[in-house]
Order: C-alpha cells, then structure tokens, then sequence
C-alpha cells in the first residue's frame, strides 16, 4: 500500500496482575564456577538459507514442517500451531540452530522480528532442566518501559503455556509495590521487568537473583538512553557468573557495544534485520518545506492517508499536546501521547489508536518506546529526530512483521546537512518528493472516494431495501442526473478540512538557521521547528506551570562536539543531581559546552549532588551560571 499517493501531475506545482500460569519444574543447579574470561571475538554468523535462483529475498526461511520442527524444542510446537505459526523467521532460525547452541546473543533486529518468541525457544531448556525448587527466577528479562515489559511477558506466557509448573509475570513502575512482593512469593520462573522497579525488589528482598540462568537486556540502546546504566549494574552484579547473557537492540552504538563485551561473553550477533539498519520494508520519503509551512504539510498527507493509522513524532510534551489538539480542532482524530500521562490515560490513549477510534497519534521519543501497534501506515517525523538511531527508533514502529510501511519526514533547508549526516548514519535512502498542494489532495481524494463507489456497486446484496425505496423517490420527484451530482459532491467534500497549498521552498531560503528554527504553524508563541541543539527534551510539565516556575541555569563543559545531545545531557544531569526530568527546563547544546535549567525549588538539592565529580564522567563539570569555577 502506498502510503500517501500522489498524481505526479499534479504533485510538482504545490498495576494490574498480568495472566499466570503455574508450574513447577524443578531447574538444574549448577556448581558456582566463576569461568575464565575470554577475550570477544566476533563469531562468524551463519548465513541465512540460500534462496533458490530467482526467487525473493525474504525474511521467512523454513516453513514449520517436520523439518522445521526439529529445531523447535518439543514442548512449544503445539503453542506455535495454535498461535497460528507456519514459517520460522531469520532470526529464530538463526538462533536455533545446533551450532549456535549454548551461546550468548546478541540480536540487532526490528520489533515484529519474531525475536521474543526466539529468545523464549533459546531459553526453554533451562526451564525443562530437573533440580530443586530455587529461590527466584530461573529467566530474568530486563526492559525499557512498562509497556515492553507487558508485551515481552504475555508473548512468553502463550510460549510457556504448555510447560509444567512454569509461571510468567512482571513487575513494573506504576503499579502496586504490595501485590508484586506477594506475587514473587510464588516464585515465578520468569520474570520481565523495568530496571528501577527490580532494583527496588532486589533491595527490600523480595526477589533473589541467585538462580538465574538466562537475563535478557532488551532494548538496551533505550535503557542506557534513559539513563539505567547504574540500576543494570546493580541487577547484573546479583546474578550468577555461569548465566547467558542476551542483548536486544534495534541499534547497537558504542555504549551498547561496551556493554556487550563487559557482560557477555564470546556472543553470537544475529542479525534479523541489518545491524543499527533501518527495516527494509519500510519506504523512506523526505518533504522539504518552509517552517512555516509545516503543519500545512501534515494537513495534507494526513487528508491522503484518509484515515490510515499515521503516528507522528514531535519533541517534547507541550508539542504533542498542542498539535493534536490542533488536528483535533480541524477534524482529525488525533491524541497526544506523553510522559506526564498517568498510566490509566496512557492505555486508553493506546487502545483508542488500537481499535481506531483515534487515526492519528502524536508522540514524543521517550512515549513512544514500548507502543506495539499493529497496521501503523505511516511514521511521519513532523521534528526531524536528533540522530540516526532515534530515527530508526521511530521509523520501526511501521513495516512491522512482513508489513510495508512509510517513513515521511518533514524538513526545512536549513536541516538539510544535517539530515544528509543522520540518514547516512542510519543507512537510509530517502526520496524526496514536492509537498503535495490542495489540487493534488482534492483530485486524489476524489480518485479514492470514487473506486469505493464502484466496488459498492459490484457488491452482490447491494444497497439495503429501504435506501432503494427512498431512491426510486427521489427519482420520481428530481432529476437522475442532479441527484447523483449532488451525492458526489458531498463524497467528494468529505474531508476533515480543506487541504492547503504549499509552496516548495526556494534554493537557498526558506527556513531559518538550524540553530534557531522557524514556525511550524501559526498559533504564536511557540516554535515547533526548533532544530536540534535548541531542543527541550521530553520533560512534563505543561506552559502554564513553566510560566510559573521559577528556574535557575547550569552550564556543563559538554557540547556537542564531544558527544552530548538533549537525550544524553538530561540522563547525566538527573542521574548525577538526583533529580527527575520534571525539575528540568530548556537545555541548549552548543559546540563545546552546554546550559540548562533546574527549578529553583529543586536546585539546592541539584547543587549538593552535582559539586562531587561524576565517577564515570569525571571531566565533566557543573557550575550554576554567573559563578566562578573553584
């Protein structure tokens, strides 16, 4: 399906209790024996079936015969059947195979992989292993957010479902401490989890990490994002040395591949998809339009897209506020999804773009980690992301499991050299096309409406025979022709809105510095099209409470030169000021250093923390503006 069509003509001139289930296998028990440490070296992967000559690349390799079944541990292959299993992806092919058998992994590998199910197939045998009864969970999955954490554990719970005595749950912020300590009485085999609420368990000792045979870090590019790099430590550290370790990341920069080689040891990379690659089915499309003309532009493929399951990326929480509010006011089912929701609304506002009754969905980076969504056309980056892994972040959320989808991003020329710098890195080519205007909208619009009369017309029942009654009416009082006009022009009138015409920007112009960024539509006030040293992450708070806040401002000897972005400088300063991004105002990264505030109300507490040297960072300084380094 293409994403938003356009005439070429015409296109250049414009805390719930997750389901348990019992068991009560006993695992083995291995000797505690700390092993020699070996240097990592990078295996060599086995190469994927070879198609037959002629045939399509795809990700599918082996159809669940008996063949394909002798790879699939025993237990599990009537689970598969029920979920409706026929084919073994790359990835679980991968990691079942002999050779690859007792390995750590590390899977570079888009969500919609079949990745969770091959992780839950490589863990099984420690799950069958005969032993006694152990203190804690025998499989520990570390993961991101709340949402990832639900959706890793029922994929496990339909997995495990006809295994003797093995139970699934997970514990996870923003639900009740209480219910989740009686809940590890039982003893879960499997446990997934959020690193903060594990960290909280461990130390009330409600959970004992001595048994585990198997810790899952998934998604950890995000983890060490969020800054959990010391809550991985303290759950990695009470885990048993003769564990296998297993890494799951969309991207694996530097940091990620540092933690590889300090928890794993000899892995074996598989790749489901191409390693810190965009997914391959995923069209990348780029609009070059005035800042100005930025939500004009939205607008318009939004109209194309009729009704189409769109998710829209923004930067911060007031934006996506603000600019579903304003697609809401024109007609467009939208909602806005933020850190600063309460769980309760966080759900509703997911389901709600489940089920369809919200199409369009506006999100913030931080949100939108976790969102399993089905059927998402279109990721539209309405603020072009910071850098190339943010960008294939937000770009996997389409072309899912075998799905196509369309990445379409929205940009100004002054972006340009930093756009042509982050699609390299991710390894993207992106198309860039002229903004479809009003004409090119109204005649593809029209083209739809009109092949959705048709095929009615072929229906076999046809209309009901009421509507057949009022018709032969009608056409006794009026005449045929005005008739079938008039409902035409109301088919063809059915927008949410009138499109806009947008003019392609001229070479050289259009739009400001990258630094300060244009207006991406006129509301007054604010600038969604900040670029990126500019940005405010994504912090809570809403323009009212801002205003009423008093702020005081830091600056760091960290710029962008050295590697700070918004994302990275707000995990240090939270992380070494003892503070929660609520407490944090604008951020403004420059070449060599950056500043950013702190709510005075929270800066007496920031300053005491933040004076002792961080021990990873210990260069890293932070003085309150106006006073002398001592």
């Amino acid at each position: 399906m293409e994403p938003f069509p356009v005439e070429p003509a015409e296109s250049t001139a414009e805390g719930a209790v997750v389901p348990i289930r019992k068991v009560d296998a006993k695992p083995f028990v291995k000797p505690f024996v700390k092993p020699a440490v070996k240097p990592f070296v990078k295996p060599a992967v086995k190469p994927a079936v070879k198609p037959a000559e002629g045939a399509v690349d795809e990700p599918v390799v082996e159809a669940l015969g008996a063949s394909a079944f002798a790879s699939v541990p025993a237990p599990l292959r009537a689970a598969l059947e029920r979920r409706g299993f026929t084919t073994l992806t790359s990835v679980q092919a991968n990691v079942l195979d002999s050779e690859h058998r007792g390995r750590d992994l590390r899977i570079s590998s888009q969500t919609g992989s079949g990745k969770t199910a091959a992780l839950g197939m490589v863990m099984t045998e420690s799950l069958l292993a005969s032993g006694e009864r152990t203190k804690g969970p025998r499989l520990l999955v570390i993961t991101p957010t709340r949402e990832l954490a639900v959706q890793f554990a029922d994929e496990l719970t339909w997995l495990y479902a006809d295994l003797p005595g093995v139970r699934v749950d997970w514990v996870t912020g923003g639900t009740n401490v209480g219910q989740e300590r009686q809940r590890l009485k039982r003893r879960p085999a499997v446990l997934v989890g959020t690193p903060g609420r594990l960290v909280d368990h461990i130390k009330n000792g409600a959970l004992d990490c001595s048994s585990i045979r198997h810790l899952v870090l998934d998604e950890a590019d995000q983890m060490l994002d969020m800054g959990f790099r010391d809550e991985l430590e303290a759950i990695v550290v009470r885990t048993p040395e003769e564990r296998r370790t297993h890494l799951v990341s969309a991207t694996f920069p530097n940091a990620v591949r540092q933690l590889t080689k300090r928890y794993q040891k000899s892995a074996l990379e598989v790749e489901g998809t191409s390693l810190g690659a965009a997914h391959e089915d995923i069209e990348h499309v780029g609009h070059m339009v005035r800042g100005n003309d930025r939500y004009a532009a939205l607008v318009n493929l939004l109209l194309l897209a009729e009704g189409e399951r769109t998710l829209v990326f923004v930067r911060t929480r007031i934006d996506a506020t603000e600019l579903a509010e304003k697609l809401a006011r024109d007609g467009f089912s939208a909602l806005s999804l933020s850190g600063d929701l309460q769980q309760t609304q966080r759900t509703r506002t997911l389901n709600a773009f489940r089920n369809g009754a919200a199409r369009t969905l506006v999100a913030t980076d931080v949100a939108a980690r976790g969102i399993d969504v089905a059927d998402v056309a279109s990721v539209v980056h309405f603020n072009p992301p910071h850098d190339a892994d943010i960008y294939t972040h937000r770009s996997g959320r389409t072309g899912r499991a075998g799905s196509k989808g369309s990445s379409v991003l929205l940009a100004t020329p002054s972006q340009s050299r930093h756009l042509e710098y982050m699609l390299s890195g991710a390894g993207v080519g992106v198309t860039w096309r002229p903004i479809p205007g009003a004409a090119a909208v109204r005649k593809q619009v029209q083209k739809k409406a009109r092949r959705r009369l048709y095929a009615d017309l072929e229906l076999v029942d046809g209309p009901a025979e009421a509507h057949r009654d009022y018709a032969r009416k009608l056409l006794s009082e009026r005449d045929a022709e005005m008739i079938i006009a008039t409902l035409l022009s109301r088919t063809d009138s059915d927008m949410p809105r009138e499109p806009a015409d947008v003019s392609s920007p001229s070479s050289g112009g259009g739009g400001r510095s990258f630094d300060r960024g244009g207006r991406s539509f006129d509301r007054g006030g604010r600038s969604f099209d900040r670029g990126p040293h500019r940005a405010r992450p994504d912090r809570g708070g809403d323009r009212d409470r801002r205003q009423r806040r008093r702020y005081a401002t830091y600056s760091i000897n960290w710029g962008d030169q050295t590697g700070a972005t918004p994302r990275r400088l707000l995990a240090h300063v939270c992380r070494r000021g003892g503070i929660n991004g609520g407490v944090v105002g604008s951020i403004d990264i420059r070449s060599r250093s950056s500043t950013f505030e702190v709510a005075e109300d929270a800066a007496q507490t920031f300053e005491a923390r933040a004076r002792r040297p961080d021990p990873r960072e210990p260069h890293l300084e932070i003085v309150r503006a106006g006073a002398r380094k001592r």
